[in-house]
């Protein structure tokens, strides 16, 4: 029989704005519940080195990560639920009783006094066996993530667009080679990215190639080349490289939220300036839901903290602190 379940605050996804989210809230004895989605834990459970979260003086691996956050929030009274959102009603305010309604996957019913969006997004990626059987060795969509694990070595970044060119230019900073490759003949990128491209003698732009595999070798096996394809001519070609950046983009995991709070053209969730209150008062995004520049770990954490904060301000009756 599906349940009830009431909360002063619930949190929508399991990744570091979720579990962040959850732990402040838990503190301020909101009591809240978060559902933690198909995905616990978010992109860092395909993560392996985590080297630039704060207070870890070594590498540690995404997923300890997301456990040791999940533990936290659950030491703190977040009460954990596994399962899906699918419908939110939102749009209208809470209904007469003062809660906004959602409903889960398993037909649950979960009836919230505030509500902290963090559904994070995905990483679009090419569709290829090959890349998904490496992503824990040597491919990535993260370039500020991973670069620093590539320092004089060769890399290639896929795209074309401001994304994938901005990922070329700061793995420059690392790389020792970069090679930038576009299945078209132009790029889409920005005017200045593309001159800044043009002029680093350490990027090499490959026009009109698709990538069709990752190749790997050793034990664990890792990226040692990718197997490219003419788009025009179909010749084959191969490029030895260490590395492989995906760069064609995220998808914001919006889902039945996109037309219950403001989203932006490409579904993801609009913020107030120098907060986190969405469209709805009484409802809250927090990280790569509404962040679609830095998609970090920490930043997520931040907003995270932020929208719980903000949440506890809205239930106690304070106005929204003021942003300058």
């Amino acid at each position: 029989m599906p349940e009830i379940h009431h909360t002063d605050l619930l949190v929508v996804g399991a990744g570091p704005a979720g579990y962040t989210a959850a732990i402040y809230a838990a503190r301020a004895s909101l009591k809240p519940i978060l559902v933690t989605g198909m995905q616990p834990g978010g992109q860092l459970t395909i993560t392996t080195d985590v080297e630039n979260y704060p207070g870890f003086a070594t590498p540690v691996q995404g997923p300890w990560l997301m456990e040791q956050m999940r533990a936290q929030a659950e030491h703190v009274g977040t009460r954990l639920i596994y399962d899906l959102i699918v419908q939110a009603d939102l749009k209208k305010g809470p209904g007469p009783d003062g809660y906004f309604r959602l409903v889960g996957d398993s037909g649950d019913e979960f009836r919230a006094r505030t509500v902290v969006i963090a559904t994070g997004a995905q990483a679009r990626w090419l569709g290829l066996e090959s890349e998904k059987r490496l992503q824990r060795g040597g491919v990535s969509a993260c370039a500020t993530c991973d670069g620093f694990f590539y320092r004089g070595k060769t890399v290639a970044v896929i795209g074309g667009g401001n994304t994938a060119v901005e990922e070329a230019l700061y793995l420059t900073h690392h790389a020792d080679k970069v090679h930038l490759i576009h299945r078209r003949d132009s790029l889409r990128a920005e005017r200045i990215l593309q001159e800044r491209l043009f002029s680093n003698p350490k990027i090499e732009v490959h026009w009109n190639k698709a990538v069709e595999e990752v190749l790997g070798s050793g034990e664990p096996e890792v990226v040692c080349g990718i197997a490219l394809k003419d788009t025009q001519t179909g010749a084959p070609s191969k490029l030895d490289v260490d590395g492989v950046f995906v760069a064609i983009g995220h998808t914001p995991n919006t889902g039945p939220f996109l037309h219950e709070v403001a989203c932006d053209s490409d579904g993801y969730i609009l913020t107030e300036s120098g907060g986190t209150e969405t469209s709805v008062k009484g409802v809250f995004a927090a990280g790569d839901i509404q962040d679609r520049i830095f998609r970090q770990a920490v930043t997520a954490a931040g907003t995270g903290c932020m929208a719980a904060l903000e949440a506890e301000r809205y239930l106690s009756g304070i106005p929204a602190m003021t942003k300058t």
